[in-house]
C-alpha cells in the first residue's frame, strides 16, 4: 500500500473529550491524522476527517509537525486554571505508526510531556515502535500517571491478516508488551474490537498486563455497531465463517471467559469506566 506523507501544523493539539472519552479523560492527542495501519473494522473510516478525504484510509496521513510546541502553551494554559489534564493518545490514530520512526512527532510530544506532565496519560497503539521510547516512558511514568495500552484483538495471525493486513504481527505486540511491563510501566492489553481468539488467548496475556479492556464491533464504534455495519463487518466475519463471533452481546460472553483468569478488578468493558487506578 502507498501511503502518501504530508506535513500540517495544527491550530490546537488537545481536544476536549466527548463521548466514551468524557468518561476519565479531559482531553485526546492525535499526534497524526489519518493512520498507515489501515485497519479495515476501524472506525474512523466512518467519521467525517475521512469521509471529506478523496484518498482513501490508509493512503494517507497528515503529520502534525508542531504538536510538542502546541502542547506546551496549551498545557499550561490549563494550568494557570487549575484544570486537571487526562490525556487519551490517540483516539482517530495511531501514535505509533509507521511514519512515526522517522518523523518522531509522538518522541517530540513524550519530551515535552517529561517538561510539562499531565496527570494521567494513556497511550493506546498497536505499534512496537513504542519499544524505542521506553526510556522517556519510564522517565515519565515517574511524573505522572501512565498507562501503555497495547491492542491485541486476537491472538490469531491468520485472523489478524483477514482483519487488519497492514498493522503490526500479534506476536510482535505481545513481545513489546512484555518489555514495557518488565520496565515498570503500567500496561494494558485492548481487546478491540474482539475478533476470533483461542482459548489460550487469556494465559498469552499472563505476565505481561496489569489490565484487560474489551471492546467490540457492536459496542465500540461510537453508534452501537451502525458504523460497523457500514464498513461491511457482518459481511467480513460471514464470507470467513465467523459468523457466531458477530453477536451484539459478544463482550459479555469475552469478560465472563477473562475473569476465569485474571481478578475482576482487572478485567473492565468499554462501556465502564475508563481505568484511572
Amino acid at each position: 500500500m502507498n501511503t502518501q506523507y504530508n506535513e500540517t501544523t495544527a491550530k490546537k493539539i488537545l481536544t476536549e473529550a466527548k463521548g466514551y472519552l468524557d468518561v476519565g479523560f479531559t482531553h485526546s492527542l492525535n499526534p497524526y491524522s489519518g493512520c498507515g495501519f489501515s485497519c479495515l473494522y476501524c472506525y474512523v473510516r466512518e467519521m467525517p476527517i475521512q469521509k471529506f478525504k478523496d484518498q482513501p484510509w490508509g493512503e494517507w496521513v497528515d503529520m502534525k509537525t508542531n504538536a510538542a510546541a502546541n502542547y506546551k502553551n496549551e498545557i499550561q494554559k490549563l494550568r494557570k486554571k487549575s484544570k486537571p489534564v487526562h490525556i487519551f493518545m490517540s483516539s482517530a490514530t495511531d501514535p505509533y505508526q509507521p511514519i512515526e520512526r522517522e518523523a518522531n512527532i509522538t518522541r517530540g510530544l513524550l519530551e515535552a510531556m517529561i517538561e510539562f506532565p499531565p496527570d494521567f496519560l494513556q497511550i493506546q497503539t498497536r505499534g512496537p515502535l513504542i519499544k524505542r521510547d521506553i526510556d522517556l516512558l519510564v522517565e515519565l511514568k515517574e511524573r505522572c500517571k501512565l498507562l501503555v495500552s497495547m491492542t491485541v484483538e486476537t491472538d490469531r495471525e491468520d485472523i489478524k491478516r483477514i482483519f487488519a493486513p497492514y498493522a503490526p504481527g500479534i506476536k510482535l505486540r505481545l513481545r513489546v508488551l512484555q518489555e514495557l511491563h518488565d520496565a515498570g510501566i503500567s500496561t494494558q492489553a485492548s481487546i478491540s474490537p474482539v475478533l476470533p481468539f483461542t482459548p489460550e488467548f487469556p494465559k498469552v496475556l499472563e505476565g505481561k498486563v496489569d489490565h484487560i479492556w474489551i471492546d467490540t464491533l457492536s459496542i465500540g464504534d461510537g453508534s452501537m455497531g451502525k458504523r460497523s455495519e457500514r464498513l461491511g463487518m457482518p459481511q467480513l466475519f460471514r464470507e470467513n465463517g465467523l459468523e457466531k463471533w458477530y453477536q451484539k452481546n459478544l463482550h459479555v460472553k469475552v469478560e465472563k471467559y477473562f475473569k476465569k483468569y485474571f481478578p475482576d478488578e482487572m478485567v473492565r468493558v468499554s462501556k465502564d469506566e475508563a481505568f484511572l487506578k
